[in-house]
């Protein structure tokens, strides 16, 4: 119905365009002579603008009113239209007009198509402003993904959200009118931008905006009382045009503003697809999404490797949507016991092995640092061991940030296996030994997210250690993925150091999550640093010759071998010194 509409205006703005025509041309006056050719141009045009239109042209189709698509199809009928006509002009005497009036008609015509539907868009546009008690949004982000999300939020009432505003960087764009909702500043003008408009959300509309900006604009409408959705990449939003039901509450990770990575997936596939892998840890947080991402590869088999019953249990529930336990890819053995691992590796016989068991939390080991050398260092040399002895083509030791620069028990624990690990590289000449750095990862079991969400919801404080500690962190399956990447690429008896991005505040991430979930009486307390710990982490311990990788995300260092051989374990009350001193490092931390 809406395009028989259409039909009856168009030939209606046609008989317009033609009288305005032919008055203009004859001075602002149509001699009755004229008047029989003006009636026979009319009907042609409206009968050829039908004919094309609803063959060829916009009737034929439902556009969307205003579209490219309806405006590029009424644009090539109607030209058609004016050409056939100026020709009927020209050859038929029964069509007494000037010649120039097809010409002129034409340009006309069009002119009153385009405005009618404009017109028509605008009013309606402006009538699904709807809803007093949708929520009033301020939009950040006048490029393609702002865009399309306003006008998909103008044009959908039920979005239960208003634009009122956008905002942009962009000096180009500060003039800028999108569906009737006007750019009103830049980022500095949020909060009076919100206070003149009634806003009451944030929304940010930038899709590949880097953390600081993300950063920076959550704070400033925490500072202004808005609540904060985000518009995730375009790849993510099905059928590409972004709608309200799109938009999500800001999450912590969007604060790392970590950008999606690029693998060389046939070398990963060539490393490991069809060969077997063992994982050791594969119960933890790195070990089972290692495990998860291996198992896309297609393993000849795949070996996961822990102490923890229940870690297993959760790893293979995740691959195999079942936990029976029966499994032979399950293997529950300590790296603490050198027999049993090497029953182990004789039995699997791994191509490739990943080492991911260690202990990890800092305060924890510098109260027991006995432990970080029963697990970091002679759990490490113990799979080092079964490796060399089944001859493993691959061996990734999987490190962290504190082994650079070490000032801590658990730092100079993994420098002295990034050590170890070096030495079992020169003396295997025929496979690949390397060590992978990287620092925190967002949601891993002890990580500073869980324990601010658990004090969030008892009702606070939040405890932090200072306000100026800040820490690199990465997504899990972020840190797997360059750890297999790594893996392919390495040359052996290196570190391969991940790309941390920017560090993070941990004050400013702890009050995003307080303002995320809404409450208002959560306090942040701090507790001063603890021994071993760092206002900031570093990557490279200096000195260190950094050198690039054939990936963008990932350096090497070269660290000196330690031979297994030559550790002398050292007494129960001197196992702190004997660590700085294998680490290669002379920085002792006071006891707790």
């Amino acid at each position: 119905m809406t395009r028989l509409r259409w039909t009856a205006v168009d030939a209606l703005v046609w008989a317009v365009a033609l009288t305005v025509a032919t008055s203009l041309r004859l001075d602002f006056g149509i001699p009755t002579e004229y008047y029989r050719g003006l009636v026979l141009a009319t009907a042609v045009a409206f009968s050829l603008q039908v004919a094309i239109g609803w063959v060829w042209g916009p009737y034929a189709v439902r556009h969307e009113l205003g579209s490219f698509e309806e405006v590029g199809e009424l644009a090539r009928a109607t030209a058609v239209t004016g050409v056939v006509l100026a020709a009927a002009v020209v050859g038929l005497d029964a069509i007494a007009l000037p010649r120039s009036v097809p010409v002129t008609a034409t340009v006309l015509a069009l002119g009153g198509m385009f405005a009618a539907r404009f017109v028509v868009r605008a009013r309606a546009t402006r009538r699904v402003y709807v809803g007093r008690d949708s929520r009033r949004a301020v939009v950040f982000g006048a490029g393609g993904g702002g865009r399309m999300l306003v006008r998909s939020l103008v044009s959908d009432p039920g979005s239960g959200i208003r634009p009122v505003a956008l905002l942009d960087d962009d000096h180009t764009k500060q003039r800028l009118s999108i569906a009737g909702v006007k750019v009103r500043g830049r980022r500095e003008h949020l909060a009076e931008v919100a206070r003149r408009t009634d806003a009451d959300t944030l929304v940010i509309a930038v899709p590949t905006a880097p953390a600081d900006l993300v950063r920076e604009l959550s704070a400033a409408a925490t500072n202004a009382g808005l609540s904060v959705l985000v518009l995730p990449a375009v790849r993510e939003i099905f059928g590409g045009r972004p709608t309200a039901s799109d938009l999500r509450d800001l999450d912590v990770a969007d604060l790392l503003g970590r950008q999606p990575i690029e693998l060389d997936m046939a070398a990963i596939s060539e490393q490991l697809s069809g060969r077997r892998v063992l994982v050791t840890g594969a119960g933890g947080s790195i070990g089972s999404e290692l495990c998860r991402q291996i198992a896309r590869f297609f393993p000849g088999q795949l070996f996961m490797l822990d102490h923890d019953e229940s870690g297993l249990h959760a790893t293979q529930m995740s691959i195999e949507g079942h936990a029976l336990l029966d499994s032979d890819s399950l293997v529950l053995c300590d790296i603490r016991d050198a027999d049993s691992l090497r029953e182990v590796f004789e039995r699997t016989r791994p191509d490739v092995v990943f080492h991911a068991a260690a202990l990890k939390h800092l305060t924890m080991l510098e109260r027991h640092p006995a432990e970080a050398l029963k697990s970091n260092v002679l759990g490490t040399r113990n799979v080092l061991d079964a490796a060399r002895h089944v001859g493993v083509s691959t061996f990734v030791n999987i490190s962290t940030d504190k082994a650079a620069n070490p000032q801590c028990v658990l730092g100079w624990s993994k420098r002295v296996a990034e050590r170890l690990t070096a030495a079992a590289d020169a003396q295997e000449p025929e496979a690949r030994y390397i060590s992978v750095r990287f620092g925190n990862v967002l949601g891993s079991r002890g990580s500073v997210v869980i324990a601010f969400t658990e004090q969030i919801r008892s009702g606070g404080p939040v405890t932090i250690t200072h306000p100026d500690v800040e820490r690199y962190f990465m997504l899990i399956p972020e840190a797997c993925q360059l750890v297999l990447q790594a893996a392919s690429i390495g040359d052996g008896g290196e570190v391969m150091v991940l790309d941390m991005g920017t560090p993070v505040k941990i004050t400013d991430m702890a009050r995003t999550m307080i303002h995320m979930s809404g409450r208002t009486d959560v306090e942040i307390v701090y507790t001063g640093l603890r021994p071993g710990e760092k206002l900031s982490e570093e990557l490279f311990t200096p000195g260190e010759a950094v050198r690039a990788s054939s990936h963008p995300l990932i350096t090497t260092v070269e660290v000196p071998g330690l031979e297994c051989d030559t550790l002398d374990l050292p007494a129960a009350h001197d196992v702190r010194s004997w660590l700085v001193a294998y680490s290669g490092t002379s920085q002792v931390s006071s006891r707790p």
